[in-house]
């Protein structure tokens, strides 16, 4: 074993990781057990925490508590019909038609262990593919990054929302934002109005604990409906016809682990999007699709693989390129910077000890998810119980002082109350808020690599398609694009020519 790999090994089971680890878990499994709590909020409410922390136990921090609210967000989708979280969502009620017939610890089962299975397997193609990626990526110029960006924004506006224009309209709002600050290479005010706050950009944290914690509490406030009422079913034991499960359905566990790696690795998409393709698909190939909807555990199995292999299918792109795979990552990438943890191919040649210490700390979260996910499931009565009228506020005052702690002045409270407001206005009208995160996150990398390439190129387009990898990645990125008009015109003439 290389001496990298023994560091790792230490930095991971040092006790003050381990304890951290501990606290991140319980802290996950209660924020994905309270229905309207994201695992992205989770994240981002543990952003301000992290600040007083050394690198690894930060990164551990996050892995856990993510991993842990994934999981848990099906607890409450099991006894209220309402998921925890939104990778939850697509087997809510095929969960909940179980708990009505007196199969709750099969659902709540399926989900425990199926989850840490995807997510080894997340893990095993992280590890596998991570590093080979990195190899490629150090031979990357200006003009790959420049496709790899765009390719990442592109992906964000058509593959994870069905509403491509509105899409756009929030990417072009995120990439805007990005612009606030001294441009690049000038270093000329934009957007800053005089105001010397502002110079230095627009932080991402406020962001996105603006975004993702302060628009939920936005929603609580505004929303009239009654906290929902658990059905009092009796749970045994979870882990009971596990390994039957696991024998029946392996094929189902294999497919939706490799979509949810897949689709994760996708800027944009996520877990949520990784549940949902898993359970269409699985419906559509099984033999038994007329169960779905009955309270059929198959669907729980396959896309209960699909949504945690994908938070470590998002890390692929995160730290290879440093290009998030979802939310969770956008914030996290955030974090690896404060850390100094640059993400990027040179991470794994200069410091490839943190490197294997995440490949670990994704394994070790992923096993302890196991037990600690027993306990929640034991106490999710109580945890459900927890009136939302107390802890709301706890939350918003965490938000303030996360906020202000980052450059300790009261204009990045500012940017989070903004933040928070224009995330649930625009999901309030089925604007997609993942590309603008994405416009936010990636904007100044995308111009940098633009203003660097038109450099070198002095201005000539087609070097932008001078280099095979570059080319390729322009003519993906290009065809994304063109796809929904040919298509249209595709059958647009196909009616022309049915009618006459």
């Amino acid at each position: 074993m290389s001496n990298a790999w023994l560091q790792a090994f230490a930095m991971v089971f040092d006790p003050t990781t381990l304890v951290v680890m501990l606290g991140a878990s319980l802290f996950g499994l209660f924020v994905g057990a309270v229905p309207g709590l994201t695992a992205t909020m989770a994240t981002a409410l543990l952003v301000p925490v992290t600040f007083f922390m050394a690198p690894i136990p930060a990164v551990a921090a996050m892995v856990t508590a993510t991993a842990m609210a994934i999981f848990s967000g099906d607890i409450p989708g099991c006894l209220l019909r309402m998921p925890g979280t939104p990778a939850s969502a697509a087997y809510t009620d095929e969960a909940y038609a179980m708990t009505r017939k007196g199969m709750a610890e099969v659902a709540l089962g399926a989900g425990l262990v199926f989850s840490a299975v995807g997510g080894l397997f997340g893990t095993a193609v992280l590890m596998v593919a991570a590093p080979t990626l990195a190899e490629i990526a150090l031979k990357f110029s200006s003009f790959e990054y420049f496709w790899l960006v765009l390719l990442g924004l592109t992906c964000a506006v058509f593959i994870s929302t069905d509403r491509p224009l509105k899409g756009l309209t929030t990417l072009f709002l995120g990439l805007l934002v990005a612009c606030v600050g001294l441009g690049n290479p000038a270093a000329f005010p934009r957007f800053t109005f005089g105001n010397p706050e502002l110079l230095g950009g627009i932080g991402l944290v406020p962001v996105m604990i603006g975004m993702f914690a302060v628009s939920e509490i936005i929603r609580y406030v505004v929303d009239a409906h009654p906290q929902g009422l658990i059905v009092d079913a009796q749970i045994g034991n979870v882990f009971k016809g596990m390994w039957q499960l696991a024998l029946k359905y392996p094929k189902q566990v294999l497919r939706g682990s490799a979509l949810g790696t897949a689709v994760g690795a996708l800027p944009g998409a996520g877990a949520d999007i990784a549940a949902w393709m898993s359970y269409a698909i699985s419906k559509r190939f099984s033999k038994e699709p007329e169960k779905f909807g009955t309270g059929h555990v198959e669907g729980i199995v396959e896309s209960g693989s699909a949504n945690n292999s994908a938070l470590a299918g998002a890390w692929i792109p995160a730290l290879v390129f440093g290009i998030p795979g979802d939310s969770i990552t956008a914030i996290v990438i955030g974090v690896l910077y404060m850390k100094n943890l640059n993400p990027g191919p040179t991470l794994f040649t200069v410091n490839p000890q943190n490197i294997y210490a995440v490949f670990l700390l994704f394994i070790v979260a992923n096993l302890i998810m196991i037990p600690l996910g027993f306990l929640c499931i034991k106490v999710a009565k109580r945890i459900l119980r927890v009136p939302r009228d107390v802890l709301m506020p706890v939350i918003m005052l965490f938000c303030v002082v996360g906020a202000f702690a980052i450059n300790n002045t009261p204009f990045d409270i500012g940017v989070m109350l903004v933040g928070g407001l224009v995330a649930y206005v625009l999901e309030a009208n089925d604007f997609p808020i993942t590309p603008l995160i994405l416009g936010v996150v990636l904007g100044g990398m995308f111009e940098e690599n633009l203003v660097t390439s038109l450099i070198k190129s002095d201005g000539d387009a087609l070097a932008f398609f001078g280099r095979p990898i570059a080319a390729t990645l322009g003519g993906i990125t290009l065809a994304i694009w063109v796809w929904p008009l040919l298509r249209k015109g595709f059958g647009w003439r196909r009616r022309s020519m049915a009618s006459g």
